[in-house]
């Protein structure tokens, strides 16, 4: 797709973006057990290899219209459980000839390609789901922020599934009940990376697999020869495509704690890791967060541990079990227990028997409404012209900014000392393609 086609299609959906809504006719004008052709969503999928199959399949039940992917072969799964629906490499020339077609997009790329999707979806008008994290840097970040916030009846939701979850909710509920005290620490760790990182760029040469488009793979990207340790999965590593282990899970793993605490932007983050490499992530880290005081709580550390990294052993944790629990979870401290749970916040429970099973006899009353996952919460706020728990404008889009500068204070090696009231950070210059890479020509976020 030429520079020009692009641009055409902002400046098409710019017009029709203000009045683009989905018009359901209710179930009950047609009768029991009838479902309208408009209570049904049209979907296209960018993306449907790996993880893309799960999103495809959390949709299954909605209108799927057609499927993007740069490489047919990992996409062939996908492809055999819906063989009727339109086949495309290029998400560019599906979201021209489908324009008409479809109502909502699914973004289950690598990480480098999600803002700029993204954008042209939400520019199209249409509503969007964006696997986590939104996307690799600050900047785009707050490009997709800024643009989402422009419309509110568009739905858009990240892919951190936890958020829409039962754990989450039962956090908070017993957080603010006081079932541990007061929060004066949360600790979250995972034995991701489960890929290579802390690696130099490979200099040997590779064909591209026949089945993938490698210009198109590598998109708003920096130009590189095709090579096994960038895809089709090893790209997490990689600070051009992925975003490291904290990317990949902290979007998981620091959400209860930055919902059911109210974080926004911390004073001080503090970085250590395994030695750096120019173009990876570290092979292990730990990233510390200082979050200042507000009008419900005292401040607040927050210590991010990946490659193995655990914390140590809770004060109430009882002698006879093992410590770690798990190799990814979390931990919350209080000044009069802790609770621990799972990387999606599954499973909550105090460290203390004898208190959990207190707490379960006479729990506190349920404060935060339920749904039904994920996938339904996003469909019924589209229905409903309204926008779930994690989206662009607002949850989503401040929880992945804060672990993009938790990945920024790696990658410089560096303690950053920010402004709580901005984000902005006041101790050192920030290389600018750190905060917003230069895209290749024919790719933009504008």
């Amino acid at each position: 797709m030429s520079k020009q086609d692009l641009s055409r299609r902002n400046f098409v959906g710019n017009m029709v973006a203000a009045g683009a809504a989905f018009t359901i006719v209710p179930r009950h004008v047609l009768g029991r057990g009838h479902r309208a052709p408009s209570d049904t969503l049209n979907v296209v999928c960018v993306g449907v290899g790996g993880m893309g199959n799960s999103d495809v399949r959390g949709l299954s039940d909605q209108n799927l219209v057609a499927f993007a992917d740069v490489d047919w072969r990992q996409a062939d799964r996908t492809f055999n459980q819906y063989p009727n629906v339109k086949r495309y490499k290029d998400w560019r020339e599906m979201f021209d000839k489908e324009q008409r077609n479809f109502d909502a997009v699914t973004v289950s790329t690598p990480d480098h390609a999600h803002a700029a999707i993204a954008m042209a979806a939400m520019k199209l008008g249409k509503h969007v789901y964006v696997q986590k994290p939104l996307a690799r840097t600050i900047g785009e970040v707050r490009a997709l922020m800024k643009e989402a916030a422009k419309r509110p009846r568009q739905s858009t939701i990240m892919g951190n599934q936890g958020h829409a979850a039962e754990g989450m909710r039962l956090m908070r509920e017993w957080v603010e009940a006081g079932a541990i005290g007061n929060v004066r620490e949360v600790h979250c760790w995972t034995d991701r990376p489960i890929w290579p990182q802390g690696r130099n760029r490979p200099s040997e040469a590779h064909n591209v697999p026949p089945t993938m488009d490698w210009n198109l793979w590598i998109g708003p990207a920096a130009d590189r020869p095709y090579h096994p340790s960038y895809a089709p999965f090893n790209w997490r590593g990689w600070w051009d495509f992925g975003t490291g282990a904290m990317g990949d899970m902290a979007c998981h793993m620091m959400d209860a704690a930055f919902w059911a605490l109210e974080l926004r932007y911390p004073t001080r983050i503090i970085a250590e890791s395994t030695p750096l490499f120019p173009e990876t992530a570290p092979v292990a880290s730990r990233i510390t967060y200082e979050f200042p005081a507000n009008n419900k709580r005292g401040p607040i550390t927050l210590v991010w541990r990946d490659g193995n990294i655990t914390p140590p052993r809770p004060f109430d944790w009882p002698e006879q079990k093992p410590w770690p629990f798990d190799t990814s979870a979390q931990l919350w401290v209080g000044d009069k227990g802790t609770m621990i749970a799972g990387t999606y916040a599954e499973n909550p429970r105090l460290s203390d028997e004898a208190k959990h099973k207190a707490l379960m006899a006479d729990p506190p009353a349920q404060r935060y409404p339920r749904t039904k996952g994920v996938y339904s919460e996003w469909v019924e706020a589209i229905k409903a012209g309204t926008q779930p728990g994690s989206n662009i404008a607002g949850h989503a889009g401040e929880l992945t900014e804060m672990i993009a500068l938790g990945n920024l204070a790696v990658r410089m090696g560096r303690t950053l000392v920010l402004d709580p009231a901005t984000g902005n950070i006041t101790n050192v210059q920030v290389p600018a393609d750190y905060m917003m890479p230069a895209y290749r020509p024919g790719w933009s976020l504008t």
